[in-house]
């Protein structure tokens, strides 16, 4: 009996040192590997330059434009305290209001006519027909373009006596329409020009989001009997409506945004009848006389406009997805 317990007690004894040599399991925690300090701060070197030039040149001057705006300068040298006054003066100003309204009009139609075209182009360019990288490449051209000289080449195109349209159109015996002279034509030619510079930078946003959509998906579709028009509904469109909302927002700010061909093409004109917010503020902050408190007042609710109106759309895209 004693050599059988002292066989068990050996036996339980071998057992637990097995146990305490057995090597961990693979399922026990592990130590994490920690990278070492130049490969963790190498990201942030390569960003560096580039946030450097932007926070010096955009962040910086936006929020000393805030701090421009409670003061009243006409050299841009000596400063004087006003507070909110600007602001009072801004909202009193009726050359405000009117420039608002032309860059609501023209914001809502460029981002209306760019959203639904960029989307009709871009489903035509996606199939495979005859010379469609030629078309890619005519519609993308403009995007290349200096804006001034997009607004230089189209005021004469557009100009009511020598310009190239009229002279066709006055040969075709339907005279010579005041493109550029007329309130409502003008503003129809500064959005018809706008669409034609951008319009091929949104179809490219479109069309990469279209190459995205899984094939199998219009496969399954058709198998089922799904017509073009059920595919169109069912399928592309959903699928595309995060690509349609970055169209959106990035049209929407460039709407607001739209000086540089239009200031060549009309100067704001005929009697402001072109004049956006951007021209507002540049006119109060370079022409004669000079208010640089109110041109940052104005480029202050400007840009709390657009970054409403941008939230807003990230909001509802956001709770599209939801549903």
């Amino acid at each position: 009996m004693a050599d059988t317990a002292e066989a068990g007690s050996l036996t339980k004894g071998t057992r637990r040192a097995g146990r305490e040599d057995r090597p961990a399991r693979r399922g026990g925690p592990r130590r994490r590997s920690v990278k070492p300090w130049n490969q963790r701060v190498a990201p942030y070197l390569f960003v560096l330059p580039n946030m450097a030039i932007f926070g010096v040149f955009v962040i910086y001057p936006a929020i000393n434009n805030v701090n421009i705006s409670l003061y009243d300068s006409d050299n841009g040298r000596d400063f004087t305290y006003t507070g909110t006054e600007n602001y009072g003066e801004l909202f009193s100003d009726d050359a405000f209001w009117e420039a608002a309204r032309h860059t609501a009009v023209f914001a809502v139609a460029f981002v209306v006519l760019t959203t639904v075209l960029a989307i009709g182009l871009a489903l035509l360019l996606n199939q495979n027909i005859r010379g469609r990288a030629f078309f890619r490449t005519v519609f993308f051209l403009p995007v290349v373009i200096s804006p001034v000289v997009v607004g230089l080449i189209w005021g004469w195109i557009f100009e009511r006596n020598n310009g190239l349209l009229n002279t066709v159109l006055d040969g075709a015996g339907m005279g010579k329409p005041g493109w550029l002279v007329d309130d409502t034509l003008a503003m129809v030619v500064v959005i018809g020009v706008g669409l034609w510079m951008h319009l091929g930078f949104y179809i490219l946003i479109i069309l990469a989001g279209l190459q995205s959509i899984d094939p199998n998906y219009y496969e399954a579709a058709r198998i089922d009997g799904a017509s073009s028009w059920q595919q169109l509904r069912l399928i592309t469109l959903p699928l595309l409506r995060n690509t349609t909302m970055v169209v959106v927002i990035l049209s929407l700010i460039a709407g607001f945004q739209a000086f540089d061909y239009i200031w060549t093409l009309t100067g704001g004109g005929p009697i402001g009848a072109t004049t956006l917010m951007i021209q507002y503020i540049y006119t109060n902050a370079f022409t004669t006389p000079i208010d640089y408190g109110l041109a940052a007042a104005a480029g202050v609710v400007l840009f709390c406009t657009v970054f409403a109106l941008t939230v807003l759309n990230y909001l509802f895209a956001q709770r599209k997805e939801a549903s």
